[in-house]
């Protein structure tokens, strides 16, 4: 239903207390992690409302940072169980990942949790800043 974009069927889902909101897919993509990387809004708040959803909210924060996904991010932070600073398996944290893209809003909101390492490194010894400088996102140069 979440792959799918059926927002009233989760919600029926949801209401009967009967589902693992938090199974894996083949691919290790839980519910939460399907409707950030489809952009579905109102299925993340649905989802982020139930108390059984896992608190490792790292991936869904990795994936909505690294694709600019502005609304999904302030639900995510709003939370307050997700890690700023979490990493992917190349050590890039949200932070980077959105300087990488480009993506100044969400850059301004990982900042403002004042919690994020600003000069954390990659494996490859790239900071935020060199990501953003990197890709000519001369806006979000400034920021950090």
């Amino acid at each position: 239903a979440v792959r799918n974009r059926h927002e009233a069927v989760v919600k029926l889902l949801l209401a009967t207390g009967r589902v693992d909101v938090n199974l894996e897919d083949l691919l290790g993509q839980t519910p939460l992690l399907l409707a950030v990387r489809n952009r579905h809004e109102a299925v993340v708040k649905l989802l982020l409302a139930t108390c059984r959803v896992n608190v490792d909210l790292e991936k869904p924060l990795l994936s909505a940072a690294r694709n600019g996904h502005e609304a999904v991010v302030k639900l995510l932070l709003a939370t307050g169980r997700v890690d700023v600073d979490s990493n992917d398996r190349y050590g890039q944290t949200p932070l980077s990942l959105a300087a990488k893209g480009g993506h100044k809003a969400v850059v301004k909101l990982l900042l403002a949790t004042g919690r994020v390492d600003v000069d954390s490194n990659d494996r490859y010894g790239q900071t935020p800043l060199s990501l953003a400088a990197k890709g000519g996102h001369e806006a979000v140069v400034k920021l950090l």
